[in-house]
């Protein structure tokens, strides 16, 4: 019979920062998906057995059924592992609970208004001064398959991002070494963010959700030089820093 200090020390359960890439249905046809997959992956790209988030919220209003098997079988043959999905109607969510989905809790608004109104002001004159939050700071390499993610402000990092590494932000993300993994700044839809780096080879940069990834291969101005990425409306520009 187990003991209970046994029981203790065999699993502990922590709360983490995870954030989850969002794969956006547009359609329920499950042919024009795969031929989208096809033509946007091809045989391999982008993934690499990731876990995805799928958001069904475009088709939440037309009720639209989604044959959740045949769908996760094409997701998986590209390399995208699907672990919950979010935004879809009680019918869509229960069904892709059936097919071993978890729902997960769509993304709060950034500027949500409060439930009631706010409290008479004090008589007192407010305190105006800005309040930062201090960046978060990584000194040592980032290999394949790690993640970092800096909540609610910038991330710094001081060495390389290697290739399949992945670094993510509210605000900017700086690196002052080779960036060759994934970037995404702006994670929680901030469009004033921007992305840094004194070495631009990343293979997926993204700020407030717009991204580029290698299928689109880097201008060679900015390929392998000190760049800045950012948004210029809905369009996402890659400049040489200090040109």
């Amino acid at each position: 019979m187990s003991s209970p200090s046994a029981s203790k020390t065999a699993f502990d359960l922590k709360s983490t920062a995870w954030t989850l890439p969002a794969l956006r249905l547009q359609t329920a046809d499950i042919g024009v998906l795969e031929t989208a997959l096809a033509q946007r992956f091809g045989q391999g790209g982008l993934f690499d057995g990731d876990p995805v988030v799928i958001d069904l919220s475009p088709l939440r209003e037309a009720e639209a059924a989604v044959d959740f098997c045949s769908l996760l079988e094409q997701l998986r043959a590209h390399h995208i592992w699907p672990v919950a999905v979010q935004g879809g109607s009680s019918a869509q969510t229960a069904a892709a609970r059936a097919a071993g989905l978890a729902e997960a809790l769509d993304a709060a608004p950034l500027h949500s208004a409060p439930a009631v109104p706010p409290p008479p002001a004090p008589e007192v004159a407010a305190r105006t001064d800005p309040v930062y939050k201090a960046a978060l700071v990584i000194d040592k390499p980032l290999r394949s398959g790690q993640r970092v993610y800096a909540r609610g402000g910038d991330l710094v990092v001081l060495d390389v991002v290697s290739f399949g590494a992945e670094v993510i932000a509210d605000g900017n993300i700086h690196v002052y070494a080779p960036l060759r993994g994934r970037a995404m700044a702006g994670a929680r839809g901030d469009t004033t963010a921007r992305i840094y780096t004194t070495c631009l080879e990343a293979q997926l940069v993204s700020v407030a959700g717009i991204y580029r990834t290698t299928e689109t291969p880097l201008p060679a101005a900015v390929h392998g030089q000190a760049a800045q990425v950012r948004l210029e409306g809905e369009k996402l520009l890659l400049e040489r820093l200090g040109a």
